[in-house]
């Protein structure tokens, strides 16, 4: 299939969206010493897939694969992205990901949602910015859906492997186990409702806000 390379180079850690510098709440756990190993970040890893993963960036994929409109979905997602820090992230690697997908992976469509960034009309978030190159590209929508959870998973893990610190092997391990948490969410996501959308635990929610005021940390969310 001719969209293979391109998945993987587009959810290679090497792709240079910044992610390395966010950890998504998670260090917040770290500080408070509620994550502290291989099984406690493990514990945190799955939480984060089977709610912010799932409600939130996944469904927002699912949903413009289904047709709605790009412009509709970035304003929902600014909406739904309570942290302010979250909302930073999600734009800051969208841009970078818009940018290069732009020189790489040129569409129309991609070219539409530029526009809108560029104009104020939209924020570009990185979800939307994946699901438009993925979507041009041919993907099929489960293959995207794992494709882009699973570089999440990752990037998450490496960054966790710095932080904790936890050894190389211990982050192979705990990516076995969260590709379970992968496919469970994909499955999970093409069976729920728009209602559904925006369904965090607030506990993630509290613990990306708290990042904002910690006193010491590595990472910009």
């Amino acid at each position: 299939m001719t969209y293979q390379l391109a998945l993987q180079q587009l959810t290679d850690s090497a792709l240079p969206t910044g992610a390395f510098a966010h950890s998504l709440g998670f260090e917040t756990y770290i500080e408070r010493g509620l994550v502290h190993d291989e099984a406690s970040f493990g514990v945190w890893l799955s939480a984060f897939v089977g709610q912010q993963l799932t409600y939130s960036d996944g469904l927002a994929i699912r949903f413009l694969f289904e047709g709605a409109d790009v412009g509709e979905l970035d304003s929902l997602l600014s909406a739904q992205l309570l942290p302010r820090q979250l909302r930073e992230a999600s734009v800051k690697m969208g841009g970078r990901l818009l940018e290069i997908g732009d020189e790489v992976f040129p569409s129309p469509e991609l070219a539409v949602y530029r526009e809108l960034v560029t104009t104020g009309r939209a924020a570009g978030h990185q979800p939307l910015a994946f699901a438009v190159v993925a979507r041009s590209l041919g993907v099929p929508l489960p293959e995207a859906l794992a494709a882009y959870l699973f570089a999440a998973v990752t990037s998450l893990t490496q960054n966790a492997v710095r932080a904790i610190p936890l050894g190389q092997n211990a982050g192979q391990r705990l990516l076995r186990k969260a590709s379970d948490d992968v496919a469970a969410a994909v499955e999970r996501i093409g069976c729920l409702a728009p209602g559904d959308f925006g369904a965090v635990s607030p506990g993630l929610e509290i613990s990306q806000m708290r990042h904002e005021r910690q006193r010491a940390r590595m990472f910009m969310s």
